[in-house]
C-alpha cells in the first residue's frame, strides 16, 4: 500500500508539474476589425467572435490605443449567436490599438488572448502584455490539485458505498472500508471547498490575495461553475447523513442478524439436548416454541434490513447521481453538440468509473487491511467482479459517443492534445482490463480454494506472544513495551493469516496492480477534462485559418476590349503580399500580340460585398509604357474581393473589367 500511495504522489506530482495552464475550451474564431487589419475610419465598436458562448464581465474586453489608454466604454455586450462587442469612444487617432480580452467558456475553463489592428497606418505602441496566461501560475497548480483531489474523493465515495450495498453487506462494519468511503467524502468536500474559493482567483487575475477576496466569492457564486460547486456541497451535506445511516444503523443491523442466528442455533440446540435428557415432549415443545419465535424475529429483521438496503440503494444512487451531475452541467458535457444527451451521458460515464474504480479500491483495502477475521468472502468478490463486469461495459459504451463527440475526427484523434491524451487513456483501460481478467482468473480459484486457517500458523503467532507482567509489579514502561509487542505481534498474526492462502495473494496482487493503473488513469483523464476537445481546436484552427489565410502574391489576367480602333488588350493586376495591410500593385496593360500597350489611364477598384465593404478607388501611378504602380494599398478585412480594372485607351474609349479573387 505504501508503494501505491507513492505512485499515487508521484503522478500527481508529475502531471501537475508538467502541464501547461488549461487549454482554452472555446477559441477566438473571428474579430471586426479583424487581426493586423487597417481600417481607414474609427470603428465605432470592436467585435469578437468564439467557437461557443462565452460568459463575460465588465472590463472582460479592453481596447488600447497606442499609449495604453483604455478606449472603450467597458460594458461588453451580446450581438448575436456566439459575437460580443464593446463600444469605442468618438474621435480616436491614428495608429495601431490593441485588444485584450479574458472571458470564461462555457464549459467553464478561462479563455484570454489579445490582437492588434491599426487606424489610418500601423504604428509604434506601448503596451505590454503579460507573459503569464489565465488559469496558470500558482492559483492555476492548486486549482489543478483541486480538480484531481475531488475526482478521486467521488471514486472513493461512490465506489465504495456501492460496493457495500451491491457486493458486501457485512462489509458496512469493517472499519478499513470505514475509512475509506469517510475519505473519499472528506476529499471530495475539502476540494470543493477549495475549488469555490480559487475560482475567482483561477479566471480573473490569478493572483494568490485574491482567493479570500469575497466580491469575487460573491461573482463566483453568480456563475454555472459556482452554482455547480455550491449543489456539490449540498449533496455532499446528503451524502454526510447517507454514510451515518450505512455505518451506523446499517451495520449495526448486520450485528444484530449475526446474533440472531447465533440465537436461532444455540435455540435448536437446546431443544435437541432437552428431548434426548428428558425423553418427554414437553420440553422439546417449549424450545420448539423458543426457537418459532427466534425465527420469527430473524425473520421480521431481514425483511427491515432488506428495506432498509433498498432505502439506502435508492438514496444513494439519487446523491451519487447528483454529484456526477455537478460536472456534467458544468463542463465538456454541457456545451457543443448534443448537449441535451451529452450531460446525462456523461452522468452515467462517471457513475461507472466510480463503480469501477472505487469498488476496485475497496476491494484492495479490504485485502490487505481488513483483519483476518474480516476477510471478503468468495462470493463477494464474484458480486464485484460481475458488478465491474457491467461498469466496464457501460464506460465503454459511454466512452465511445463521448470520443465522437469531443473528436469527431480520425485527423483529430492523432493531430491534437486531447486527441492523442483520449488514445492514452483508451490505452490504459485496455490495460485495466487486462490485468481485470487476470484477476476474474483467481476469483474463480478464489471460489474453489479452502478457506480454513493453517493452524500452524496461528500456532506459532502464539508461541511468540510476550508475556504478561505481573499484576502490581509497578513496572509502567515495560508494561507499555509488551502492549506495543502485543499489537505488533497481532498485526503479524493477521498479515501472516491473509498470506497463508495464495489464491488471495496472488488476486491482491491483481488488484494491486490494476490499482497502480487506476491512479495513472485518473491523472490522465484530470488533464484531459482540462483540455480543449479536439472538435473544437480543429474547428478553432479552420476558421482562424480562413480569416487569417495569405495567398501569397496574386496575379489575375483580364482581357478587355473597349469597342474602340486598337481597344483590344489583356491587363495583369498583381497584389503582394494579397493579404489584410498594405500591400504593392502593378498594373500591365498589353496588346494581344504581347508588346506593352501605352494607354493614357488605369483604374483600379476593391469591393467586398459580403460584408458591404468599397468600392474602393486605387489610381496607380505609371512608371513606363503599360507599367503602373501603386504602393500601400490597403485592405481592410480577408474575403472574397471584386477587383474591376478600368481601362482608357482614348479619349472616348474605355472598359471596366472585373474578377473575383480571396484576399488575406
Amino acid at each position: 500500500m505504501r508503494t501505491l500511495l507513492l505512485l499515487f504522489l508521484a503522478v500527481t506530482g508529475a502531471v501537475l508539474a508538467g502541464a501547461a495552464p488549461v487549454s482554452a475550451h472555446a477559441a477566438l474564431t473571428g474579430s471586426n476589425p479583424q487581426q493586423g487589419a487597417v481600417v481607414t475610419q474609427a470603428p465605432d465598436q470592436v467585435a469578437l467572435t468564439f467557437s461557443e458562448k462565452v460568459a463575460m464581465s465588465d472590463g472582460a474586453v479592453r481596447v488600447l490605443d497606442p499609449k495604453g489608454k483604455r478606449v472603450d466604454t467597458g460594458k461588453p455586450f451580446e450581438t448575436g449567436g456566439t459575437t460580443y462587442g464593446v463600444k469605442l469612444h468618438a474621435g480616436l487617432p491614428d495608429g495601431t490599438f490593441t485588444v485584450t480580452y479574458q472571458v470564461v467558456s462555457a464549459d467553464s475553463h478561462p479563455v484570454s488572448g489579445a490582437f492588434t489592428f491599426s487606424i489610418g497606418a500601423p504604428s509604434q505602441t506601448s503596451v505590454a502584455l503579460s507573459d503569464t496566461a489565465v488559469g496558470g501560475g500558482v492559483v492555476g497548480t492548486l486549482y489543478g490539485i483541486g480538480r484531481y483531489v475531488s475526482y478521486a474523493g467521488f471514486i472513493l465515495l461512490v465506489g465504495g458505498a456501492a460496493f457495500v450495498l451491491l457486493c458486501w453487506q457485512r462489509g458496512a462494519g469493517v472499519r478499513a472500508v470505514q475509512r475509506l468511503v469517510v475519505s473519499g467524502w472528506l476529499a471530495l468536500t475539502g476540494a470543493t471547498l477549495a475549488l469555490l474559493l480559487l475560482r475567482g482567483s483561477y479566471v480573473g487575475s490569478g493572483r494568490i490575495g485574491d482567493i479570500v477576496d469575497l466580491s469575487l466569492l460573491a461573482e463566483v457564486l453568480q456563475t454555472k461553475s459556482g452554482a455547480a460547486l455550491v449543489s456539490r456541497l449540498l449533496l455532499l451535506a446528503a451524502a454526510a447523513l447517507f454514510i451515518a445511516v450505512l455505518f451506523g444503523a446499517y451495520a449495526r443491523g448486520d450485528e444484530a442478524e449475526a446474533i440472531a442466528e447465533d440465537a436461532v442455533g444455540a435455540a435448536a440446540d437446546d431443544t435437541a439436548t432437552t428431548t434426548a435428557g428428558t425423553g418427554t415432549g414437553t420440553g422439546t415443545d417449549d424450545h420448539a416454541d423458543g426457537a418459532g419465535r427466534s425465527a420469527g424475529a430473524e425473520s421480521v429483521a431481514d425483511t427491515d434490513r432488506k428495506d432498509l438496503t433498498f432505502g439506502l440503494a435508492i438514496g444513494g444512487a439519487v446523491v451519487a447521481a447528483g454529484l456526477a451531475a455537478s460536472w456534467a452541467m458544468a463542463e465538456h458535457a454541457s456545451t457543443g453538440i448534443q448537449a441535451d444527451l451529452a450531460m446525462p451521458v456523461d452522468v452515467l460515464h462517471l457513475l461507472a468509473v466510480a463503480v469501477w474504480l472505487g469498488g476496485l479500491s475497496t476491494l484492495l483495502v479490504v485485502l490487505f487491511r481488513a483483519p483476518a477475521g474480516d476477510q471478503i468472502e468468495a462470493a463477494a468478490v464474484r458480486r464485484f467482479s460481475r458488478v465491474a463486469f457491467g461498469g466496464v461495459s457501460v464506460l465503454a459504451a459511454t466512452g465511445i459517443y463521448q470520443s465522437w463527440r469531443q473528436v469527431g475526427s480520425w485527423s483529430a484523434l492523432t493531430g491534437t492534445s486531447y486527441g492523442r491524451l483520449l488514445l492514452v487513456k483508451v490505452a490504459l483501460v485496455a490495460v485495466l482490463v487486462g490485468i481485470g481478467w487476470i484477476s476474474r482468473r483467481w476469483t474463480a480459484q478464489l471460489s474453489e480454494a479452502p478457506t480454513v486457517v493453517p493452524r500452524l500458523v496461528e500456532q506459532r503467532a502464539a508461541e511468540k506472544e510476550p508475556a504478561t507482567v505481573a499484576a502490581g509489579s509497578g513496572d509502567a514502561r515495560r508494561a507499555a513495551q509488551l502492549a506495543r509487542q502485543r499489537t505488533a505481534v497481532a498485526t503479524t498474526r493477521q498479515k501472516r493469516v491473509r498470506d497463508a492462502d495464495p489464491v488471495r495473494t496472488g488476486l491482491r496482487r491483481s488488484v494491486l496492480a490494476e490499482a497502480g493503473v487506476a491512479i495513472v488513469l485518473l491523472a490522465v483523464t484530470t488533464v484531459l477534462t482540462s483540455t480543449e476537445p479536439g472538435r473544437t481546436e480543429e474547428e478553432a484552427k479552420g476558421a482562424t485559418a480562413a480569416a487569417s489565410q495569405r495567398s501569397g502574391p496574386l496575379s489575375l489576367k483580364i482581357p478587355f476590349d473597349t469597342g474602340g480602333e486598337d481597344g483590344k488588350g489583356t491587363v495583369e493586376v498583381t497584389l503582394d503580399p494579397a493579404r489584410v495591410g498594405a500591400n504593392e500593385m502593378h498594373v500591365f496593360v498589353v496588346r494581344p500580340n504581347g508588346k506593352a500597350f501605352d494607354v493614357p489611364e488605369v483604374k483600379v477598384a476593391f469591393t467586398l460585398e459580403a460584408k458591404k465593404i468599397g468600392p474602393l478607388p486605387v489610381t496607380p501611378d505609371r512608371i513606363a509604357t503599360g507599367h503602373w504602380s501603386a504602393i500601400g494599398v490597403q485592405i481592410p478585412m480577408a474575403g472574397d474581393w471584386k477587383i474591376a480594372v478600368t481601362v482608357r485607351t482614348s479619349d472616348i474609349d474605355q472598359a471596366t473589367v472585373n474578377k473575383n479573387a480571396k484576399i488575406g
